[in-house]
């Protein structure tokens, strides 16, 4: 079995196998050979106090491709941070959309968290200077465009039918999240919390503080409106009664549908809410707990989807299998918090999913308590922020 300083080496390698020659990291071989905006800025994040100057390369990539117009078909606004595109070729190689293509609800403010992470951590003035206008951009986008119906959350619709239908990580061409649009996903709520309030910082950096003042009075009222609206307090009797097993008990619904109703289901997305300091004091230990049980939690890691949901299926792409770096965001935020055996319990899990599996794919499932990748779809690898993931668990942070 391969020692830990030999894991490293193989992860490293993974990394230089994936990093373009402008800087960045496509997102996975073979099939995500390019950049995505959601996948390289995750994995530059897990990277960052490793190397910097990644997270500096892909930031500067997509300033450089940021939205500017309205075009439906790109699903392209101003302001806004892309999905996926290659740089060689105009369009996406199944001929769903052109290229570059911006179906992605959570690009943007992954972009302005990303952004002021790598500021804290290099102190780079000029490269701020330089890109102010691009994080204006991105805070317009999300006000503008984002939140079309000014409720203070970031919604979603396709505009190109060929496109993506749900448009967040766990995202897909139908309708399989069982969410009627406009979909506001839980987890990009807490991004945009995030966002909001670490750009204010930056703005008070450059004395700019209207708009420092402006963004912490928005993340407020949208910490206040989130904890109302997406909080599911009790259980709901005619759920119970319809058969349905999970208690939907003091846990975040996955997200609002168009009609503002709550979509309730256990899953793995309220974790990434952690470390955004978007949840109440009093409802952070109900959420670390529920992420724990039985029907979330596995010796491999957290479960995309809870094993009582009617439609969980273990080999699914969503609705079941494994993510490594969806465990590593939700480990970002119980260390953040102090929950050091949590922290480390999801360190543990990961390390034993390479372990067992000899690599590290972008996702994995338990069959039988066995952990395997003997899935409809191949998982792809090296995929960026799996590799990432882990590599940032054995450096020690």
């Amino acid at each position: 079995m391969k020692s830990e300083s030999e894991i490293k080496k193989e992860l490293l390698k993974e990394i230089k196998t994936l990093k373009d020659r402008k800087g960045f990291l496509r997102a996975g071989l073979p099939g995500f050979n390019r950049l995505f905006g959601r996948d390289s800025l995750i994995s530059v994040w897990q990277l960052l106090d490793w190397n910097p100057g990644i997270a500096k390369a892909t930031l500067e990539i997509l300033s450089q491709l940021q939205g500017e117009v309205i075009n439906r078909e790109r699903e392209e606004e101003p302001g806004k941070i892309l999905h996926e595109t290659n740089l060689e070729k105009n369009r996406h190689p199944e001929g769903y959309f052109p290229f570059p293509y911006y179906g992605s609800v959570d690009s943007t403010p992954l972009y302005l968290i990303v952004f002021s992470f790598y500021f804290k951590k290099t102190r780079d003035r000029s490269f701020l200077k330089s890109r102010w206008e691009n994080i204006l951009m991105a805070l317009n986008w999300m006000t503008e465009y984002g939140d079309k119906d000014k409720d203070y959350f970031l919604e979603y619709q396709r505009k190109n039918p060929t496109g993506l239908f749900h448009q967040g990580w766990k995202d897909g061409f139908e309708d399989h999240l069982k969410i009627e649009p406009p979909a506001a996903l839980v987890e990009v709520q807490g991004y945009q919390y995030l966002a909001l309030e670490n750009i204010a910082d930056l703005a008070d950096i450059r004395k700019d503080f209207e708009l420092a003042k402006k963004l912490r009075e928005r993340a407020k009222v949208l910490k206040e409106e989130f904890n109302k609206k997406f909080w599911m307090e009790s259980l709901d009797l005619s759920l119970s009664l319809s058969g349905l097993k999970p208690s939907y008990e003091k846990y975040f619904a996955l997200a609002l549908d168009g009609k503002k109703k709550q979509r309730k289901a256990i899953t793995s997305n309220p974790g990434h809410l952690l470390f955004t300091g978007i949840v109440q004091d009093n409802k952070i230990g109900p959420v670390v707990k529920r992420l724990f049980q039985e029907d979330l939690w596995t010796d491999y890691g957290i479960r995309t989807h809870s094993a009582k949901e009617s439609d969980f299926n273990p080999k699914s792409y969503h609705l079941g299998s494994i993510w490594p770096h969806d465990n590593w965001i939700i480990s970002q935020g119980l260390k953040k918090l102090g929950f050091k055996n949590e922290y480390r319990k999801i360190k543990n899990a990961i390390l034993k999913a390479y372990k067992d599996l000899n690599f590290l794919p972008e996702y994995y499932t338990i069959i039988d308590g066995k952990v395997t990748v003997d899935l409809p779809t191949k998982p792809a690898y090296p995929q960026a922020w799996s590799s990432g993931a882990l590599l940032n668990f054995l450096l020690g942070n």
